[in-house]
């Protein structure tokens, strides 16, 4: 089997019209300053078969830098995690050391 591709162009998969010409651009979410930033950490059990994970939710930019924030906190903490959906998944409850770090980096930070 072969790979699947993801379309670019939001499911739009044929056109009767001639003249339609579909915008391929996407806008790119400026990130705001570290001191702009209001990020908000917490600590979830919910469907995670009763293992406890820190979130970091509320972070305004793009993709690589909430992923290059992520990656610096997982580094700090020494423990695993993942970005997704615009939020930043820590294995385990660290969000003392999690609020620390973040205020180290000028991030305002609640929580």
């Amino acid at each position: 089997m072969g790979k699947k591709r993801k379309a670019d162009n939001n499911g739009m998969v044929y056109s009767t019209n001639s003249d339609y010409e579909f915008d391929y651009s996407t806008e790119e979410i400026e990130t705001l300053p570290n001191n702009q930033q209001n990020l908000r950490v917490s600590i979830d059990k919910k469907n995670r078969k009763g293992k406890m994970v820190t979130l970091i939710t509320g972070f305004v930019g793009s993709d690589d830098d909430l992923k290059a924030l992520g990656k610096l906190v997982k580094t700090k903490c020494g423990v695993g995690g993942s970005v997704k959906d615009n939020e930043i998944i820590i294995q385990g409850n660290f969000t003392e050391k999690i609020k620390d770090i973040l205020t180290k980096e000028s991030y305002k930070v609640k929580g």
